[in-house]
């Protein structure tokens, strides 16, 4: 909290913000007026699992989490916020502590694009209980994610009650409707079954 001003007191005011000095020296009553000083962190969850790499139409689904986490984290440092990434598969691919800048921005969005997974599987609940033990301090999370797994929910109910987190699907239109091509043969992304 950060001193702003001192101003006449108003009938809606709190009465434990009356500045005494002031109130004596004018004969009227003044309360002084504090501005918060906020600094939020912002973590972006970013699903790396194999399954990320389909895409129908001009982008994968991982340059679509791209997309969107570029913008929420430029987003973020405009408002002086501090903005992190964990990347994850069935296990943590790669995390990115909480900072500011556009260099930090622009290396978040480059590790998510170049990110060379050494697994192809999701395990989204491991990524939030991972996230809930490394962030100290109430942030606001992101989970950008197609959300292909099992078992999560748990995991999303727990990790809400510490932060603020919002679940951002990831999807591609041809995942909701198969085009009418006869016979395909499909490999799962994330186990290499056909």
């Amino acid at each position: 909290m950060d001193f702003d001003e001192v101003r006449e007191y108003q009938a809606d005011d709190d009465v434990r913000h009356i500045d005494w000095n002031v109130t004596a020296r004018t004969g009227i009553v003044h309360i002084k007026k504090y501005i918060e000083e906020r600094e939020m962190t912002v973590m972006l969850l970013v699903d790396a699992s194999g399954s990320g790499s389909y895409g129908s139409v001009n982008q994968s689904k991982r340059e679509l989490a791209a997309e969107i986490a570029a913008i929420l984290s430029l987003s973020a440092i405009r408002n002086n916020d501090k903005v992190g990434l964990l990347l994850f598969t069935d296990r943590t691919e790669r995390l990115v502590y909480p900072g500011k800048g556009r260099p930090h921005v622009l290396r978040i969005i480059s590790e998510i694009l170049t990110c060379n997974p050494r697994s192809r599987g999701t395990d989204i609940a491991g990524a939030l209980t991972h996230i809930s033990h490394a962030l100290p301090r109430r942030a606001t999370v992101f989970v950008l994610s197609d959300f292909m797994d099992a078992g999560w929910e748990r995991a999303l109910k727990v990790t809400a009650r510490k932060h603020d987190l919002i679940a951002v699907p990831v999807t591609d239109a041809s995942e909701r409707e198969l085009a009418d091509v006869g016979w395909i043969v499909f490999e799962d992304a994330e186990t290499g079954r056909f």
